[in-house]
């Protein structure tokens, strides 16, 4: 005897192959992007695809069309997962209006990140456009246990709530005593019990003041948490490969997960050696990723603790490779030297990577690409451009232009590879950088012909051009390549605690 079992359609959904029409399912969706040229890292999914949304997830990828509320047509266009940004300080309205005009859909601070992170946003909250998160912020935990300042990101100024003679450069230049060693470890675990997404170490702004002793703190608590240290290596002179080994030998003796930040900007002329290094680390059971930003400068704070070294030496340049990012001005030994003594905050720009150096690692198919913005708070002050227009840069320039790779893992490195390093942690990503049935419908839809950034060093206000269509939680954001406005679908994404 035959027996039947009932099996509901829905639970069939993730098992059913993208050609299925899915207009034997259901007769319409909220939103259809018709017409488009669908890809999907994951599974190389690359054709000419039909794709239904409803509400905030993906429900069918279809070779016929489909029926919609909406329906958008994405003829002659690429449809791919929304890109995801690892690495952006600027969780502000006009830096999230840049990220979504360059095809991102999460925007997150994973290198400095926040303390505490249920802080993190402020500026964007309740009218975000675009998915944020951010670290477990390892120099703002370390404010609070050490100086009489606070300071939760730095979209803001530290600020003062006590009067124990203890100030904020204490934080980047003083060793932590025993009890406040203890203090910065609480306020982490807090941080990260709260749903932070790792801890955010900028280890080389803190470089002198960061014992052995305490440096194991981070990694091993990382390690404990189940959750990635997202390390920016301290610096020595150019190409030493010092700052790496530390990292990666700690990473191996803990069982820490680590990125490593901006790869060539701390590899320099050594880039091809850090990555080696890195490979080989991965070759034996390191969990270790890295990233690069594709722009051939690096921006920080005048005040960083770099510029107080031999930094001359160390980045190869001199005082006329230093911009000031708000005037576009370059700097001469005398204006620097003030600037860094009464505006210790202001934002430079220090021309000092090659080319070459970026080119290696944008080309390279294991490694992540980020942005790197600095924060963009209004248009009356210049701001570094890779934050307006680094993943447009990576498709329209290095795929398009000088096929230097190509499309499909160019998407890999900005939709599947963040998600793959953050999903452990943060299963939210289980669900983004993949084009598939049931996942997250962040979705970016551009035009292959006309991608490109705009933004230069001298003219950074320059949007990027060519992204059509920007869905964020099934919301859309950006319709026939303008931001419209009135959606503000932008969740704070949290990571779900692993602790044992």
């Amino acid at each position: 005897m035959i027996r039947y079992f009932p099996i509901a359609i829905a639970s069939l959904l993730p098992f059913l192959a993208p050609s299925l029409s899915a207009q034997d399912i259901k007769k319409s969706y909220d939103i259809v992007i018709a017409n488009g040229r669908a890809m999907d890292p994951e599974s190389g999914l690359d054709a000419i695809r039909h794709i239904g949304i409803d509400g905030d997830k993906i429900a069918a990828i279809s070779q016929t069309p489909l029926a919609g509320d909406l329906e958008i047509d994405a003829t002659g266009h690429v449809i791919a997962p929304g890109f995801i940004d690892i690495h952006n300080h600027s969780p502000t309205p006009l830096g999230f209006a840049y990220q979504a005009q360059d095809g991102v859909t999460t925007s997150l601070d994973l290198e400095v990140g926040s303390f505490p992170i249920d802080a993190y946003g402020a500026l964007i909250r309740g009218q975000a456009i675009l998915n944020y998160g951010a670290s477990a912020g390892y120099m703002q935990a370390r404010m609070a246990a050490m100086s009489d300042y606070r300071q939760t990101h730095i979209v803001e100024s530290p600020r003062k709530v006590s009067d124990e003679g203890k100030g904020a450069r204490r934080t980047m230049t003083e060793q932590a005593s025993p009890e406040e060693l203890i203090q910065i470890e609480i306020n982490l675990t807090r941080a990260l019990s709260n749903g932070a997404i790792g801890i955010g170490m900028p280890l080389d702004y803190m470089s002198v003041a960061v014992s052995e002793e305490e440096l194991n703190m981070p990694f091993a608590l990382a390690a404990d948490f189940g959750t990635p240290l997202f390390v920016h290596i301290r610096r020595g002179i150019a190409g030493d490969p010092t700052g790496l080994d530390e990292v990666l030998r700690r990473a191996e003796e803990f069982g820490t997960s680590v990125l490593i930040c901006h790869l060539s900007h701390s590899g320099m002329q050594n880039t091809d050696l850090f990555l080696q290094k890195i490979r080989a680390a991965r070759a034996d059971g390191v969990d270790v990723s890295t990233e690069v930003l594709p722009y051939n400068a690096g921006s920080t704070s005048i005040g960083a603790a770099v510029f107080g070294r031999d930094w001359r030496t160390i980045f190869n340049i001199d005082y006329n490779d230093v911009q000031r990012a708000s005037t576009g001005e370059f700097f001469t030994k005398e204006s620097f030297e003030r600037t860094r003594r009464e505006e210790p905050s202001a934002d430079i720009i220090h021309h000092y990577v090659k080319e070459e150096w970026t080119r290696f690692l944008v080309e390279a198919p294991d490694v992540i690409v980020s942005s790197d913005g600095l924060v963009a708070s209004t248009v009356d002050e210049n701001i570094p451009p890779q934050g307006v227009g680094s993943f447009s840069k990576l498709i329209g320039k290095y795929v398009r232009d000088e096929k230097a790779l190509d499309l499909m893992t160019a998407l890999s490195k900005i939709t599947l590879l963040p998600a793959q390093l953050l999903e452990k942690s943060a299963p939210a990503f289980r669900l983004k950088g993949r084009l598939q049935i049931g996942m997250d419908a962040d979705i970016t839809v551009f035009d292959l012909a006309t991608i490109a950034a705009k933004t230069s060093y001298e003219q950074p206000h320059n949007a990027s051009v060519g992204i059509q269509t920007l869905l964020v939680d099934g919301k859309i954001v950006i319709k026939n390549g303008e931001i419209l406005g009135d959606a503000f679908p932008g969740q704070h994404v949290l990571a779900t605690p692993l602790r044992n």
